[in-house]
């Protein structure tokens, strides 16, 4: 793939081992699928299911699993040109247990250090961060240095330009604490244009849970859109318009893990189709919840198509 890129992100990569075993702990499964995983890269192949020109900047061990990793991106049409090989760092392995409807306890193995943490400046193509229609970061890549300082350089070469995203994705285990993390959220939320989060990465970025606040937080660090996900209680989107509040859309949960990220390259579509804010919330809901309903995260994100068939699911209720 050349040119310039629809949708650019940069973060986590690994190899997600998921249970074939619903409801039962790790010690008693007794087989288990892999997929690709890593919600910068799950947003990447969510985006290309709508047919967009996508990539993302990321890390893999020079390893079997590395160049399943590779394989599995060209495979959703997710150029790989800008994944690193890192020799002596090995892939990253994260294990889930599946309790539904909202358990899904995760194990990470990216033990001594995950190669997507690895990447320094000198190893990202700016101009192709400075051209990408969509370029997405997450906070994860903020938790340790190289990474830090070259999610934050990249951000500075992006100039704030239109659809520059903060995925706030804190993950408490890549941290000491909160307070930790917080200053250097707030650091990248000057240099982007939205902000997508739930209540508790809401709760890291910016002290509050209270999703009006929050959102309103958000937009004082010079964001256009914020965007609180709440759960069960839907959606809250505020940008220079208004408000929008979407409700969630019904549907028996059977791993919720990857349901953020098909939210995330829906998003990015949306955006891109230049729809209303209300018309992006409802398309990228309809489509976290379909991959909800599914074991797997990156084989599941779907396409236009089963989008629009469960919007008009939904409606017909």
């Amino acid at each position: 793939m050349s040119g310039r890129y629809e949708v650019l992100t940069m973060g986590r990569i690994g190899v997600d081992i998921y249970p074939n075993d619903v409801g039962v702990g790790l010690e008693d499964v007794q087989t288990f699928g892999k997929y690709l995983g890593g919600s910068a890269s799950n947003v990447a192949v969510a985006a290309a299911r709508y047919g967009r020109r996508s990539a993302v900047i990321t890390g893999v061990g020079d390893d079997p699993f590395g160049r399943f990793l590779h394989q599995a991106l060209k495979r959703y049409a997710v150029d790989d040109s800008h994944v690193v090989t890192v020799d002596d760092l090995p892939t990253p392995v994260t294990f889930c247990e599946i309790f539904p409807p909202d358990d899904f306890p995760l194990y990470f193995y990216r033990f001594p250090k995950a190669p997507d943490l690895d990447i320094g400046v000198d190893q990202i193509d700016l101009d192709a961060v400075r051209t990408a229609d969509v370029f997405w970061v997450t906070v994860t890549g903020l938790s340790q240095e190289p990474s830090r300082t070259a999610t934050l350089e990249a951000l500075r070469a992006r100039g704030r330009k239109r659809f520059t995203v903060l995925d706030l994705d804190y993950r408490a285990m890549f941290w000491r604490s909160r307070e930790e993390a917080r200053p250097l959220v707030q650091q990248a939320l000057e240099h982007v244009t939205v902000a997508v989060g739930n209540l508790d990465e809401c709760m890291t970025a910016v002290g509050t849970d209270r999703p009006g606040p929050a959102a309103s937080a958000l937009r004082e660090y010079g964001v256009d859109l914020a965007v609180v996900k709440q759960g069960s209680e839907g959606v809250l989107a505020v940008d220079d318009t208004g408000s929008v509040e979407v409700p969630p859309v019904p549907v028996e949960v059977v791993n919720g893990l990857g349901a953020g990220d098909a939210f995330g390259g829906a998003l990015c579509h949306g955006l891109l189709s230049g729809w209303s804010t209300d018309r992006v919330m409802r398309f990228a809901n309809a489509a976290g919840a379909i991959v909800a309903s599914q074991l797997s995260c990156s084989d599941a994100m779907p396409d236009t198509a089963q989008v629009e068939a469960k919007l008009a699911e939904v409606e017909r209720v």
